[in-house]
């Protein structure tokens, strides 16, 4: 296997644009990647496309990638349409990287893109409610809330949680209130102000625990990579190189001995990488909600299981500039949650912290990152979980 590096990043800002399409989204990411990595469209050799909700949203199926990407200059490229619900763009990222790193290819493209805004918004909340096994009972612990079928699921998992661990409504507000501070100093952050663990608590009740801005949002948005061998690098005057040191992707189990899937995701990456949570510098995980951001520390072993969490959060180690920070881009809750755009979006942003260009959401001398993706539900588990890390 070859060594693969990012060689180009872009995102759109994320947002509710009634007024754009997946086009217009797709081809602002790409211009803006291509334009990093300093090539043209006739360079790349693959194009992956991720996508989740378009057929839902839109009415687009099936030629999602060809469609969208029909007057960037990638037209006749072979283009992989890839759809995974959440995890969609991370999952094309992963066929990307084996692609590169295979020999098959020498550069790639990875875009994420995803327009949710409609109109009627249950037409935009119809799109998640299709993300579970349609003929599965609703788990243990259910109950519906306000017609978002997934902050109503969140919210059963929040309640279990804090039943075991001891944690608060104000620990899942402080969350929030990191996540806005960093979505402040993020240009291409949905959510742009500061707020309070007050304001948080009095926001509406979505689900109970959950608040209404303890939950991502409705948005749009794109981002694209461009993946790239080694060797051809060199000849690209590559400023400073991002490795991708390990790429995992692990579907849910219904039977059996079971672990959850960003557990299994993101061990399987630490050993293919060679590294283990202690080297961490910077994480953008999946925070669908406020409570997962919590346990997603323990799934991921940045700390104890059973209350770990919520000691790591209020030590301030996973705030911008922490030991271990954690979405300093705002994360799904504050840069926003495009569903088919979020593992792209995620990779784009840990770039940027080990290239040392997020500006004042910078980690300092940030080496090592990590990004955790999940998608849909499925026998009480999420249905994928996608794992990266990336090193210079």
């Amino acid at each position: 296997m070859r060594n693969v590096v990012i060689t180009g990043v872009g995102m759109t800002p994320f947002g509710k644009f009634l007024h754009r399409n997946l086009k217009s989204l797709s081809e602002e990411a790409v211009s803006l990647a291509l334009a990093d990595a300093g090539i043209e469209a006739e360079q790349i050799d693959q194009v992956y496309f991720g996508n989740a909700a378009a057929g839902v949203v839109t009415g687009q199926e099936m030629i999602r990638a060809q469609s969208s990407l029909r007057n960037t200059g990638l037209a006749g490229k072979p283009m992989f349409n890839v759809e995974n619900a959440c995890a969609s763009s991370s999952t094309a990222f992963h066929l990307a990287w084996l692609a590169v790193a295979s020999g098959a290819c020498d550069i790639a493209l990875v875009v994420g893109a995803e327009k949710l805004t409609h109109e009627d918004k249950t037409v935009s909340f119809g799109a998640f409610s299709r993300a579970v096994d349609l003929e599965e009972a609703l788990p243990d612990g259910y109950r519906a809330g306000t017609g978002s079928l997934f902050m109503d699921l969140y919210a059963a998992k929040a309640r279990k949680w804090m039943s075991e661990t001891g944690c608060q409504p104000g620990d899942f507000a402080r969350v929030v209130v990191k996540s806005r501070h960093a979505g402040s100093l993020n240009p291409h952050a949905q959510f742009r102000n500061t707020t309070t663990v007050g304001e948080v608590l009095d926001s509406r009740i979505v689900s109970d625990p959950l608040t209404l801005f303890m939950c991502s949002s409705i948005g749009d948005g794109a981002a694209a990579i461009v993946l790239c061998a080694e060797s051809r690098a060199d000849a690209l005057s590559v400023r400073r190189k991002v490795f991708v040191r390990a790429s995992t992707v692990v579907s849910a189990k219904v039977s059996g001995e079971r672990e959850p899937v960003a557990v299994v995701a993101s061990r399987k990456a630490y050993e293919l990488a060679g590294v283990g949570p202690e080297d961490l510098h910077v994480i953008e995980l999946h925070d669908a909600s406020a409570p997962a951001e919590l346990i997603h520390y323990e799934n991921l072993g940045i700390c104890e299981t059973g209350g770990g969490a919520v000691e790591l959060l209020r030590s301030g180690a996973t705030d911008i500039g922490g030991r271990i920070s954690v979405n300093p881009s705002g994360g799904l809750l504050s840069r926003g949650h495009p569903i088919g755009a979020t593992g792209a979006a995620q990779i784009v942003e840990l770039t940027w912290q080990l290239r040392g260009q997020a500006g004042a959401r910078q980690r300092p001398d940030a080496q090592v990152a990590l990004a955790e993706n999940n998608g849909g539900q499925l026998a009480g588990d999420s249905a994928a979980a996608v794992v990266t890390i990336l090193s210079v």
